[in-house]
């Protein structure tokens, strides 16, 4: 196949916010893909599918939700390891060539904006010090992460109101960045494809309808029976996991487990969580002038996209 070939495959990209419908969307403009004889793969862009047994409270499409389409970067790493960015991007891009090479149509369903972007763009990442890395650490360990986080005010105030006060983690990889950079990016880099031939969409629905749709799905986690899940990852090390450990509705039972918050708190405390998330990753969307934005209740959106390549 030449390179020709491999470039005529166009990169499909569906966005949107967590309990937009992009799943089913996916699998559906597969399928319609697969029965016109352009065979097609997804590519998960969810930081926290990747974990193997976090399952209900990541919303991870069931074998049947997936419909018979292979899906690519779901349940690739073990709750213990720790996912960056960049490691995501070479993973996805890896998965995206894969597809391309094969003459297979690779359909990105993106759950973080940041994600997207990095796979997607010219997204280099600044370097990492190991010696540096390990002695902000230990000062993190010693002095407690608003201690760091006042420090970086001092540094550089436009880091620092990006960051939370109580997020250690990212608190020192901004002053391992300063440390060794100089500076800190406040921007991210613009919008400039690094793949070929790219198609984005974004799901949008009524900011009611989506807070609707998150709270039926925080209750449907609560009842497939999320405790039972986290206490039984908790065993396997899920505390020790610092990316998986963070996220929503595992973290809030966790604090549970630990007796902070009762049981009905945790689940309130992940409704409005993730309530936020969703608004947070629609506000990274919408500043993408190259998404096209569809109505995520409308019928006949997957014969739409399909029509439009």
């Amino acid at each position: 196949m030449g390179h020709n070939d491999w470039v005529a495959t166009p990169v499909l990209v569906l966005n949107g916010p967590t309990a937009s419908g992009k799943t089913a969307l996916a699998v559906r403009v597969a399928q319609l893909l697969q029965a016109s004889g352009r065979p097609a793969e997804i590519v998960n862009a969810d930081s926290m599918l990747v974990y193997r047994g976090m399952d209900i409270g990541t919303a991870k499409p069931t074998l049947a939700e997936r419909g018979g389409i292979t899906h690519h970067l779901i349940d690739v790493l073990e709750i213990t390891d720790t996912a960056s960015v960049a490691d995501f991007q070479r993973l996805a891009r890896d998965a995206i060539a894969d597809c391309r090479n094969r003459g297979v149509t690779p359909i990105l369903v993106g759950g973080s904006a940041l994600y997207v972007h990095a796979i997607l763009d010219r997204f280099d990442f600044p370097g990492t010090d190991p010696v540096v890395r390990a002695r902000l650490e230990t000062e993190l360990s010693e002095v407690g992460p608003t201690e760091l986080h006042s420090r970086l005010i001092r540094l550089a105030p436009e880091a620092a109101a990006e960051i939370l006060p109580g997020n250690g983690r990212r608190i020192v990889r901004a002053l391992e960045v300063l440390e060794l950079t100089g500076t800190w990016r406040a921007s991210l880099p613009e919008w400039s494809y690094a793949v070929d031939e790219v198609r984005q969409w974004g799901l949008e629905l009524p900011r009611e309808l989506l807070d609707e749709r998150i709270d039926a799905r925080v209750d449907r986690m609560w009842a497939d029976g999320l405790l039972s899940e986290v206490r039984t990852l908790t065993a396997r090390g899920l505390r020790e996991g610092r990316t998986a450990s963070r996220a929503l509705g595992y973290r809030q039972l966790l604090a549970h487990l630990d007796g902070t918050l009762t049981e009905q708190q945790a689940k309130e405390q992940t409704i409005s969580g993730t309530r936020r998330f969703a608004r947070k990753q629609l506000g990274w969307f919408r500043r993408d002038p190259r998404v096209e934005w569809l109505p995520a209740l409308q019928d006949g959106l997957a014969e739409r996209i399909v029509a439009a390549l």
